[in-house]
């Protein structure tokens, strides 16, 4: 009888080797069939789709011996052990096809191009044309106007702020500007807000802005500087200025602080020459008694006062400094002819054109031996006209010095002195009495044929384009 252990394991050792070959030709077959298929494949013009890439073993591979590495080796399981072929090569990444594509492809989304927004039409600026061709007549005249806050306010004495009633008053009465002294002027707020609230008024009801006015020569007639409250520069009389250049500092510094407060228009610089010793209503106020001297820093200090936006007035035409007397009082006369006034005091008159002067008030001085009798120089035509528009060409506003002054007042009542002084040329009536009833009269010349309306329209369209340019 057989030794049973040994029968065991030589049972045992035949069966792992039958298995072992049956695993061998099983794997060889396996991978023999996989290369004549990939061999195929490659031929084929239409290869095989599939799912993902194999990493399959080269037939070779299985015939050729490999060492491997040693390792420990493991005990011995009990169980019957599948033996498993050793694979070594280079692994072959088997081909693959490009999937076709779906019948159907995905179309391409349409991008609809973006509309350009439509601008709207840009607005051109009013002309001064175009407003002028919206105002009646009376309208207009009132534009050629520049009164006190108290003519605004009739019957409340001096007046520092305005009145819902004030303003009332000036949407019927549109007046053109406003001039203040000092007793309008308190302290820097007090004036802002004055001015800020009569502007804003005008712009929103009227349409158009008044000239906000004030007497700032520097020296002795300055209505801010002279106040204290305003603790601004202060300066000495024009006659005491050595250059140009100082001239100029003055008249900057001047409207640098009239801009910031609200005022728009000045009445200076001074641009009288002193011709005549003892001509106080002048004075140091004047720049000297070289015209030349005079022309020229009369003009600079209009240039320091426009750097600020602020118009300029030369003033008194045809020059206060040959007179004594003051026509705030009565009649102020020269006695010089024009010949003598061309070589003198109509210098810097003549220069204002060209150095930029928005404005030249006239004065109420009577040039005799020029017009030939005692008319005023602001009422005559003869040197409105003919002489400071014509012969010396000057294009901007013309404006009466203040029609209350007795050389006026004392002889002419308020509705003739407004209508002697539009016949003359002037664009601008400073201060006329009883604006209401001087409106009136000048409504009337206009409708009886004394005045044409087209000279009404001449001045007030001046007037319009220097409030759209400042």
């Amino acid at each position: 009888m057989r030794n049973p252990k040994i029968n065991y394991f030589e049972k045992n050792k035949i069966q792992i080797t039958i298995a072992t070959l049956v695993a061998i030709m099983c794997a060889a077959l396996v991978l023999v069939g996989c290369q004549n298929k990939a061999d195929k494949g490659v031929a084929s013009s239409s290869p095989e789709v599939t799912e993902s890439h194999t990493l399959l073993p080269t037939f070779a591979a299985i015939h050729t011996p490999t060492i491997l590495p040693t390792e420990t080796p493991s005990p011995m399981p009990t169980e019957v052990l599948t033996a498993t072929p050793v694979i070594t090569g280079t692994p072959t990444l088997a081909p693959t096809s490009t999937p076709t594509p779906s019948a159907t492809p995905n179309p391409t989304p349409t991008i609809k191009p973006t509309a350009t927004p439509t601008q709207a039409p840009t607005q051109e600026p009013v002309t001064a044309e175009q407003i002028l061709s919206t105002m009646t007549l009376e309208e207009k005249i009132y534009q050629m106007f520049i009164v006190s806050p108290e003519d605004l306010s009739v019957g409340q004495g001096s007046i520092t702020a305005y009145t819902d009633a004030d303003m009332e008053f000036l949407k019927e009465h549109p007046v053109g500007g406003v001039i203040y002294f000092e007793n309008n002027i308190v302290n820097p707020e007090q004036t802002k807000n004055m001015l800020q609230t009569i502007r804003k008024y005008s712009e929103d009801n009227l349409g158009l802005p008044l000239f906000a006015c004030v007497d700032e020569e520097g020296g002795r007639v300055a209505r801010i500087a002279n106040n204290s409250a305003f603790n601004v520069e202060k300066f000495d009389g024009m006659g005491a200025v050595a250059t140009e250049e100082e001239a100029y500092n003055i008249g900057k510094t001047i409207g640098a602080y009239l801009a910031e407060l609200g005022f728009d228009f000045d009445f200076a610089p001074v641009a009288d020459v002193l011709s005549r010793e003892g001509s106080a209503v002048i004075g140091d106020r004047s720049f000297g008694t070289d015209p030349h001297r005079v022309s020229a820093f009369a003009a600079a200090a209009a240039k320091g006062l426009e750097s600020n936006n602020i118009m300029s007035t030369f003033k008194h035409f045809p020059g206060h400094g040959a007179t004594t007397a003051d026509s705030h009082s009565d009649y102020a006369v020269t006695e010089k002819t024009y010949e003598e006034l061309k070589q003198g005091d109509l210098i810097p008159f003549a220069n204002a054109s060209e150095n930029n002067v928005s404005a030249i008030m006239v004065a109420h001085i009577s040039v005799p031996n020029v017009i030939g009798d005692n008319t005023p120089c602001s009422l005559s035509y003869k040197m409105v006209t003919e002489i400071l528009k014509g012969e010396l060409g000057y294009r901007g506003l013309v404006i009466t010095d203040a029609l209350n002054m007795g050389a006026i007042s004392k002889n002419y009542t308020p509705a003739e002195a407004a209508i002697k002084a539009v016949e003359a040329g002037n664009d601008v009536l400073l201060m006329p009495l009883d604006p209401e009833n001087t409106a009136e009269g000048l409504i009337n010349a206009v409708k009886s044929g004394r005045i044409s309306e087209s000279r009404i329209d001449d001045a007030v369209l001046k007037i319009i384009e220097a409030k759209l340019n400042h």
